[in-house]
């Protein structure tokens, strides 16, 4: 019997009994569905975040005060907390292989503009700041140049805190209140949107020493340095971590994090959780083959004369087991294939009900996907085919 004629058989045989088909086919779709979306969930949150950090550019390098021994975050999360001075960040500006670097203070204020206030971020940093993190200036001027430890009631707005003070107003050269101080606005920033929760739009920039004096504090959150290029950053690294250290009497008493360290710690971090839910997800799947597996065990019995009849007109064993394999197999392959499209779907329906929802779907996905599905569909088939090869056609036809 020609491949042909066998599909042709199986599709008649499949037809023939169109509920117990469908509801195959809708075991196997939703064990396909439940792994494609949660991976496509995966890799999209994982590009998500991939391009948060990426928004501020490659190069960058982060120090914080306080070492992590053994996990956990630096800083004021975690690990022995030791001051960053703003004499440590003028002293890394001499470490070769930095393009330029600003020390950051952050805390929260209430920005203040005639009878409208916002609580927002408020961040100290140097000149440099926005060219460091990649922002872009869209009124006025950053910033002014003046020396790190130096006070200048000088701010910048993000745009939508400018909008929420200022409605349709230019705040240029408006005097605002930030936690009760007087500070003239000089510029309004681009639109850059949230990262990782936080909205860059709704926050203030002002001279870190001016924020040190706000927020009543001596050290720095962190020090922000960009170095001349991502191939320089070890050595870069190396050489804060060697100056810092003479500087704190030979202790490391800092954190020094790059941006591939941490894609690379949240990239192992999603690949476990996708797995994990990955895993969860193929309880489905298994369970899909187990209901092709017992439908086609049934169809066997069912079928006994037709298989009679076929061998005593020659069709050979391996032929017959080949039928049955063969009907399991396109079974699951639909269900795949039901279960893809139902996948891109539901993506597409999440995306337009809410812009920027992260679900995308790798193309080895998709291909996993339809080998999956045809490996469920052979292993379900194999007992039942390897039945319906031994039946003697004699006892069958005299069962008939």
């Amino acid at each position: 019997m020609k491949f042909i004629s066998l599909v042709r058989f199986a599709l008649q045989a499949q037809g023939a009994h169109p509920l117990r088909t469908a509801l195959s086919t809708l075991g196997v779709a939703v064990g396909v569905l439940a792994v494609t979306a949660l991976t496509s969930l995966g890799e999209g949150t994982r590009r998500y975040i991939l391009g948060q950090f990426t928004q501020f550019g490659t190069n960058l390098i982060a120090v914080n005060p306080g070492k992590v021994k053994t996990f956990g975050l630096p800083g004021v999360f975690g690990g022995g907390v030791q001051k960053l001075t703003l004499e440590d960040a003028e002293a890394l500006r001499r470490v070769p292989g930095v393009e330029r670097l600003t020390p950051v203070v952050v805390g929260q204020a209430r920005v203040e503009a005639g009878n409208r206030g916002r609580s927002v971020f408020v961040y100290g940093a140097g000149p440099e700041a926005n060219r460091v993190w990649r922002f872009h200036v869209a009124q006025g001027s950053f910033l002014p140049a003046i020396e790190t430890h130096r006070q200048a009631a000088v701010a910048v707005l993000g745009p939508n805190l400018a909008r929420e003070l200022f409605g349709t107003a230019s705040p240029l050269g408006q005097r605002v209140r930030i936690g009760g101080r007087p500070f003239l606005v000089v510029g309004i920033m681009e639109p850059k949107g949230r990262f990782l929760g936080f909205d860059l739009d709704d926050a203030c920039y002002v001279p870190v020493a001016s924020a040190m004096a706000l927020f009543r504090v001596s050290e720095l959150t962190e020090i922000d340095v960009a170095a001349v290029s991502a191939d320089s950053i070890p050595q870069v690294v190396e050489a804060i971590r060697q100056l810092l250290a003479a500087r704190h009497r030979g202790e490391e008493d800092f954190t020094i994090t790059t941006q591939n360290e941490m894609l690379d710690t949240l990239g192992r971090v999603m690949d476990v959780v996708t797995v994990a839910i990955s895993g969860i997800a193929g309880i489905s799947l298994l369970v899909g083959a187990i209901g092709i597996l017992t439908i086609m065990w049934i169809a066997v019995h069912e079928r006994t004369a037709e298989i009679g009849l076929l061998r005593a007109l020659g069709v050979e064993q391996g032929t017959v087991a080949a039928l049955f394999l063969l009907e399991s197999t396109l079974v699951a392959v639909g269900g795949g294939v039901v279960g893809l499209t139902s996948s891109t779907l539901v993506g597409a329906l999440l995306q337009a009900a809410i812009p920027g929802f992260p679900f995308a779907t790798p193309p080895w996905a998709v291909m996993a996907g339809l080998a999956t599905s045809l490996v469920v569909g052979v292993a379900a088939g194999v007992l039942p085919a390897r039945r319906a090869a031994q039946v003697d056609p004699l006892e069958a036809l005299r069962e008939e």
